[in-house]
C-alpha cells in the first residue's frame, strides 16, 4: 500500500488556469521522494495539498490508504519542515523539538527521552539548551527537522529546507538528510528546483513542468533517459538539435548528418531533436565505435575541475562539451577559439526525441 496516494488531483485557482492538474502518484513506505520543477511548476502546490494546506479542486489524497482528502492538517499524520525553518528564538533547541509532544500530551518523562534520541541521531545533542539565533544554518536546518521526526510521522514533507544554505553547506546537508532519512525509515517527499539535490538524495524523482509530471522514475532513469526535451534540457545540461532523421543519422538543415546509430519506431524524414550531454563527447582518444564530426571551437570555459568547450558544427549549431581536468599536460595545452576539433560520441549515449520533444509517440498520462 502506497504511503501517498494521489489520485487525478487537480488544483485551479480560476476558471481554466490550474496550478495543479490530473496529477496521480504512489509513493512508496520508506522512500525519498522528490518533487522537481521550476518555479511555477505546481510542485509547492502538491506538497501543501499532501500536508493539507490547500484543498484540492478534484481527486483524492490517501495517506497509507485513508482518504484524508478533506481532512485539516492536524488531523492528518504528516509533518512539513518549511525552507524559513519556522523555529521559536524565544524557546531552546530541546523546547523546539518538544513543542509539538508537549501539545499533544506527552507525558515529561517521554518527551525528554524522545527529544533528546533525536537531537543525539542529529549531531546536536549537546545543543538542547541553546537559543536557535546562536546556531548556524546547518544546525538550525537540524533542528527543524528534529521538531518534525520527533512526532513520528507517516509522511515528513520538505518545502525546499536548504534553499537559504550557502553551496558548501547545502552539499553536506544534502548527505545527511539522506542518511537521517535512511536510519529513521520514515517517507519524505522533497519539493525542490535544484536537480543536483534531486539527483543526489531521491529513490524517485518526478519532473513537473505546467502541473504535470513530465516523466517520474529513478535519478538514473530520468538523466540518462529523459522523456521529453524539458526533462532533457531541465535535468543538467543537454546539447539540443534539431533536425531529419535518415537512415540511422540526424540531418541539420545546414551542415553534417551527426550520427546516431539505428532507431526503430522513428519514421525516415521524421522531424526530431537529438539530445546528448556534454560529458558523453569525446575531443580526443576516439574508439572505433564512436561516430565523428568536425567543429570549431568557439569558447573555452574553464571551472576549476571541468572545462567546457562551446564548438560549432554548422551555423547555429553548437555543442557544449564538457571535460574533466586530470591531466595537467592537457590542462596546458587546451584548445583555443578559433581552433578545427573533431568531435565523437558513441551513438548509444544520444537520445532521439520526436517533433514534438517527446521520446517516442507521446501516450496518456498515466500514475507514477
Amino acid at each position: 500500500m502506497p504511503a501517498v496516494r494521489l489520485d487525478s488531483v487537480s488544483k485551479a485557482y480560476s476558471a481554466g488556469a490550474y496550478a495543479v492538474q490530473d496529477l496521480s502518484l504512489d509513493i512508496a513506505p520508506g522512500e525519498f521522494f522528490s518533487l522537481l520543477g521550476p518555479s511555477g511548476c505546481g510542485k509547492t502546490t502538491s506538497l501543501r495539498m499532501i500536508g493539507g494546506f490547500t484543498d484540492p479542486t478534484d481527486g483524492a489524497i490517501l495517506l497509507g490508504g485513508e482518504d484524508v482528502t478533506c481532512l485539516p492538517p492536524n488531523r492528518r499524520n504528516v509533518n512539513t519542515v518549511f525552507q524559513s525553518y519556522a523555529l521559536f528564538d524565544h524557546l531552546t533547541v530541546a523546547d523546539n523539538v518538544a513543542f509539538g509532544l508537549k501539545r499533544k500530551g506527552v507525558g515529561r518523562a517521554e518527551i525528554r527521552e524522545r527529544v533528546g534520541n533525536m537531537l543525539e541521531r542529529v549531531q546536536l545533542g549537546a545543543l538542547g539548551d541553546r537559543r536557535p539565533t546562536t546556531l548556524s544554518g546547518g544546525q538550525r536546518q537540524r533542528v527543524a527537522l528534529a521538531r518534525a521526526l520527533v512526532n513520528r510521522p507517516q509522511v515528513l514533507l520538505l518545502d525546499e529546507p536548504l534553499a537559504a544554505l550557502d553551496l558548501k553547506l547545502r552539499r553536506r546537508m544534502q548527505v545527511e538528510l539522506k542518511q537521517i532519512q535512511r536510519e529513521i525509515g520514515i517517507t519524505f517527499v522533497f519539493v525542490t528546483h535544484d536537480q543536483d539535490e534531486a539527483l543526489t538524495m531521491s529513490d524517485r524523482v518526478a519532473v513537473m513542468n505546467e502541473g504535470h509530471v513530465e516523466q517520474c522514475g529513478t535519478p538514473e532513469d530520468v538523466y540518462e533517459h529523459p522523456a521529453s526535451t524539458f526533462v532533457a534540457s531541465f535535468m543538467g545540461t543537454s546539447n539540443l538539435v534539431p533536425g531529419t532523421y535518415r537512415a540511422g543519422s540526424v540531418e541539420l538543415e545546414q551542415g553534417p548528418a551527426l550520427p546516431v546509430g539505428p532507431r526503430p519506431g522513428v519514421a525516415d524524414g521524421a522531424a526530431v531533436s537529438l539530445s546528448i550531454r556534454p560529458e558523453k563527447i569525446w575531443l580526443s582518444d576516439f574508439t572505433p565505435d564512436m561516430a565523428t564530426v568536425d567543429g570549431i571551437i568557439r569558447e573555452t570555459v574553464y571551472s576549476g575541475p571541468t572545462t567546457t568547450y562551446l564548438i560549432e558544427l554548422a551555423p547555429g549549431v553548437t555543442l557544449s562539451v564538457l571535460e574533466q581536468n586530470v591531466d595537467r599536460s592537457r590542462m596546458e595545452d587546451r584548445w583555443s577559439g578559433g581552433e578545427s576539433v573533431e568531435v565523437g560520441w558513441r551513438p548509444e549515449h544520444c537520445l532521439v526525441l520526436d517533433g514534438q520533444g517527446d521520446r517516442g509517440t507521446a501516450a496518456p498520462r498515466e500514475r507514477a
